[in-house]
């Protein structure tokens, strides 16, 4: 029997994102091809080739070459267990990625070299940045002109807020670009565009190696050695703890496309980061090599198999072991569950596990009995916390345009919103479906769906509304009062809690004021 805490230091558990087009899926693809869990990769963007990118799997996605949903991908490299969890870039899903950045312990940053730090991947670093999670920067795309790299670098404290090293370095960029000197373990990597294969090295001593410019040229590597130079001034000697404390971002530079500079970002990867490490519940902090088996459900996809119409909840496991068939205690249902088919993923190609440690992904085929937040352990009565769904900011009625499949479009919204792709509210005035959601391309894959995985037809009609919040009094008179008043404006969430329907920011402060005994909630964690 393996040991569990030889389980647990071999395993990684990151999350890669970025913004839209930085060059996310490439690189996750590129990982994968170096575990040897792919043998070709997938041109994400070229419609010549059909074979898409493999974490790209949804229909939806394949058609506009976008991720929207989290896909989990598990592999081995060397001695290390590696699970990938991919998340979308757009910021309609950033929900979904909030979400997966509670179930893993370091984050892999995706910048593009031309466009530097955009908006999304601010606001991911601030929920990095809530957790301490520690952060590795990839800047991608060196083979296309872009800015200096000082320049980014200078960006990246800015934008990002946290201190930076950088542990390889780039020599030119675009079309003069040359390769990459590893600095973390001192080597040379010269660039050759190949989209399959990875790079050639060239074993040199130290920094000041004739062989260099031999590679490269004089002037080039003269100018490699003053950069290094002038990194070793600005930036302190990379310290590990820093790193892990989530205080130091080390950066990697290279071009996931052409596979450069992606074995090197792996190879520092899998030696600093972090395996599991605790994770706290509401009752205590849970560490990760205690015996008994405890996880919790971070997301729920339906339909990952169009011929059936089944649910996967993905459970990350955070202590113990977890073992096929052995009886689990669902601590919000109060119920004992077993379970004969749990799976772990390649993208969408998933097989049946008989156990899985700490840090790990596991799908669990669902009926109905999950939820995202849901705790699963062996006995003990703990919650994990930390899973909030946020007020939404778009908001629509949602209507059967097909009479006929009423019961269809019931259960494939009720589906949907298992997996937190969206909110929906029943109005209280009218008795209507109101669905909300963080972005406006949430509405097209939701009818989308529908149609395509429920045969179902919905169609949308407009609401003005600016925002959806949660209410509660410890006087119950006050709700009451607030409720009769604001009739017309109250809705009831999927768990039956009260929702007050703000028109515009100026009735929410209003109302706000005029009754200071209720407290309004902008996320459902309260």
């Amino acid at each position: 029997m393996a040991d569990i805490k030889d389980e647990i230091r071999r395993r990684r558990t990151f999350a890669i994102i970025s913004h839209p087009d930085a060059g996310k899926t490439t690189l996750t693809e590129k990982l994968l091809l170096f575990g040897g869990a792919i043998h070709i990769a997938g041109a994400v963007k070229s419609n010549k080739i059909k074979k898409t990118a493999t974490s790209d799997w949804m229909e939806i996605e394949k058609q506009r070459g976008i991720s929207v949903a989290t896909s989990v991908m598990g592999f081995n490299y060397g001695d290390y267990k590696i699970n990938i969890l991919d998340t979308p870039g757009h910021q309609d899903f950033a929900e979904d990625t909030y979400r997966t950045l509670t179930a893993v312990d370091s984050v892999i940053i995706v910048v593009d070299v031309a466009k530097g730090v955009e908006t999304q991947t601010r606001k991911l670093m601030e929920v990095c940045r809530m957790r301490n999670t520690p952060v590795i920067i990839f800047v991608n795309k060196l083979d296309r002109e872009g800015r200096d790299p000082f320049e980014i670098l200078d960006e990246l404290e800015k934008e990002l807020k946290i201190s930076v090293r950088p542990l390889s370095w780039p020599i030119n960029i675009g079309a003069k670009f040359k390769g990459v000197y590893n600095i973390y373990e001192g080597g040379l990597d010269l660039f050759t565009p190949d989209k399959q294969k990875a790079t050639e090295r060239v074993e040199i001593d130290d920094v000041n190696d004739p062989r260099i410019d031999e590679a490269v040229g004089e002037t080039d590597a003269a100018q490699l050695r003053e950069d290094l130079e002038l990194i070793d001034g600005v930036y302190p000697e990379f310290n590990v703890d820093e790193y892990l404390a989530g205080r130091v971002a080390p950066v990697f530079f290279g071009s996931a496309l052409n596979t450069f500079g992606v074995k090197e970002l792996l190879d520092c990867f899998v030696k600093i980061a972090p395996s599991p490490r605790p994770v706290d519940a509401v009752e205590r902090t849970v560490n990760p090599e205690e015996e008994t088996f405890s996880g919790f459900v971070f997301k729920i996809h339906a339909n990952m198999d169009p011929n059936h119409r089944s649910c996967i909840a993905f459970v990350k496991v955070c202590s113990g072991k977890f073992e096929r068939n052995a009886p689990y205690q669902h601590i919000r249902l109060g119920k004992t569950l077993r379970f004969a088919a749990p799976t772990a993923f390649m993208a969408q190609k998933k097989s049946i596990v008989d156990e899985a440690y700490p840090g790990d992904i596991v799908g669990i085929p669902d009926s109905g009995n999950f939820k995202i937040g849901d705790t699963l352990t062996q006995g003990e009565n703990i919650h994990y916390k930390g899973l909030p769904s946020f007020s939404p900011e778009m908001f629509m009625y949602i209507e059967n345009a097909d009479p006929m499949k009423a019961k269809q479009l019931d259960k494939g919204v009720q589906q949907l919103m298992d997996e937190g792709v969206a909110q929906l509210f029943v109005h209280q005035f009218n008795g209507r479906k109101i669905i909300g959601t963080v972005g406006q391309l949430q509405f097209e894959v939701i009818q989308y769906r529908l149609l395509h995985e429920y045969g179902a037809q919905c169609r949308w009609e407009p609401m003005s509304m600016h925002k959806a919040c949660w209410i509660e009094s410890d006087d119950p008179e006050a709700i009451e009062a607030f409720k009769k008043r604001k009739y017309q404006f109250m809705a009831v969430d999927r768990d039956g809690r009260d929702v007050f329907l703000a028109d515009s920011s100026y009735v929410l402060s209003m109302a706000q004021s005029d009754f200071p005994k209720i407290r309004f909630h902008f996320s459902s964690e309260f």
